[in-house]
């Protein structure tokens, strides 16, 4: 479903990315990990075609997104969603508009056939009945869900998640895991969680991968990652565990 293939991104004569190579299979999800300024968000907006690698290839499926129009870009865009950091969540607009932002840009249907499928969405995420309500009215863990609901108004095929459960308390937190496992399970989507959230990772991931200093140093299963013998490795995931803790 995605394939990076080396990978390369500089922003000034600092190297964030450095021959990134990782697939993601169809149904996958892939957690992907990392101390702060490896990358990982950079990564999402790449695949997102947010930014533009210096060098590689990005598939999506059977088109290699570098090298699209604009206009190509755009349908990719389609089929995906993405779930930002902080919700980035446009508040000037209600709810129900936020979630249904895409639909209004990107098809032909009727407001009625819209605010339809925003009430299902939001009904998904567990807060059905809010579509008028304002993004200022709303708790941190109430945005993250709103902004999932976005994510997946346009029944996309990949949803990204740029740190999910920042900022949110354990409680509410591990709601949106669950949340995220339930639109895997249900919606059958192919997803990339960025996440230092240890606990986060190991509910939502079936694969897992680790950056430092660029590259990726690990890629493999839940299982495989609590055995590796990768002393840096082990010692962010120990010493992560005991930070959530």
């Amino acid at each position: 479903m995605i394939l990076a293939k080396n990978v390369c991104k500089k922003f000034g004569d600092r190297t964030v990315l450095k021959d990134v190579t990782l697939e993601v299979q169809a149904g996958e999800t892939m957690v992907i990990m990392g101390a702060s300024g490896t990358g990982k968000s950079v990564f999402l907006k790449i695949i997102m075609g947010l930014l533009e690698p210096d060098a590689g290839e990005i598939w999506i499926g059977d088109k290699e997104i570098t090298r699209l129009t604009n206009k190509e870009m755009d349908e990719i865009r389609k089929r995906i969603g993405m779930v930002f950091q902080f919700s980035a969540l446009f508040d000037s607009l209600t709810v129900g508009e936020n979630v249904g932002f895409s639909l209004f840009r990107h098809t032909k249907l009727t407001r009625n056939q819209i605010d339809k499928i925003v009430e299902e969405k939001l009904e998904m995420v567990g807060l059905p009945g809010i579509k008028d309500v304002m993004p200022a009215e709303l708790s941190g863990g109430m945005r993250k869900r709103v902004s999932l609901a976005r994510a997946i108004s346009m029944d996309p095929q990949i949803v990204l998640y740029d740190e999910p459960t920042t900022g949110l308390d354990p409680i509410t937190a591990d709601g949106i895991n669950k949340l995220i496992n339930k639109l895997h399970d249900q919606l059958k989507v192919t997803s990339i969680v960025v996440t230092h959230d240890m606990k986060s990772a190991f509910t939502v991931a079936t694969k897992m991968a680790m950056l430092k200093d660029g590259k990726i140093i690990f890629n493999g299963t839940p299982d495989e990652i609590r055995q590796t013998d990768d002393p840096w490795v082990k010692e962010f995931i120990n010493t992560a565990i005991l930070t959530n803790d």
